[in-house]
């Protein structure tokens, strides 16, 4: 089973700054490997997006509103099906953030990608993961040196700018939380990859729970494989399936998780 590291390539508990940015890039492009892209009639991307929030490390993460046709009232990084109008995969990652999200694609300091790529649930889309960082909408970065903090993004701007018609909640997720085990539980993607599902209820405002925890049993023995159906088990919102997937394949690269 996954487990958890110690030895992560920065502090968890302090801001991402142009050195922290860089040993992520460098580990992204090092790291990468040419994969078999699987067959589907389509294609869709979604962007990481890492970002400081009141000087903490994390990720954005949105719950999709419970009015769409697809994933909805999923915990999901911003992402869609690819238009005829993009350029390329990056194109439709940093476009469909910008009309979820409201991030202006000059916002965002691509660092890589990850993969392999997976297909969808449905098995009609090639889903391409990357990385980036989300930049202050004030952000004087520029002037910074390269181990001063990266300006925090204002995370009730953001959720101002969420489209209403795609977006319910959006929220940041510390680094550090990514670590806690009562947040954590351990279960099997596409039945026979080991990953951790993160608990996510008590951060969302209309959550079940209040510390993350399924009362026993996360952070137990490896579960039966997850439907990947709906946004949880156990009643609860957690980031599991591909979303949770591509999560733990980053966090791996940056060594929080083995």
């Amino acid at each position: 089973m996954t487990s958890l590291y110690s030895s992560c390539l920065f502090n968890l508990s302090s801001p991402l700054t142009k050195t922290s940015l860089q040993h992520i890039r460098t580990v992204l492009t090092t790291q990468n490997k040419t994969y078999a892209t699987p067959k589907a009639s389509g294609n869709a991307a979604v962007l990481i997006p890492l970002c400081n929030v009141n000087n903490k490390p994390g990720i954005l993460f949105q719950v999709r509103g419970k009015s769409l046709r697809a994933h909805s009232g999923e915990v999901g990084f911003p992402g869609g099906r690819a238009d005829l109008t993009d350029t390329s995969h990056l194109h439709t990652a940093l476009r469909e953030t910008y009309e979820e999200l409201g991030i202006l694609p000059e916002r965002v300091e691509m660092l890589g990608e990850i993969g392999p790529p997976e297909i969808n649930l449905r098995g009609d889309m090639v889903v391409w993961p990357f990385v980036g960082f989300v930049h202050s909408a004030t952000s004087c970065s520029m002037t910074l040196t390269d181990d001063e903090p990266l300006p925090s993004c204002d995370l009730a701007s953001l959720r101002a700018a969420a489209s209403r018609a795609e977006v319910d909640f959006v929220f940041h997720l510390p680094f550090s939380d990514l670590t806690l085990p009562h947040r954590l539980r351990s279960s099997l993607f596409r039945g026979n990859r080991p990953y951790w599902t993160v608990g996510v209820s008590d951060i969302v405002e209309d959550g079940t729970i209040g510390n993350g925890s399924l009362d026993g049993e996360r952070n137990g023995v490896i579960q039966e494989d997850d439907s990947e159906i709906g946004p949880g088990r156990y009643g609860h919102l957690e980031v599991w399936g591909l979303t949770g997937w591509y999560l733990n394949l980053l966090m791996r690269r940056l060594k929080m998780y083995q």
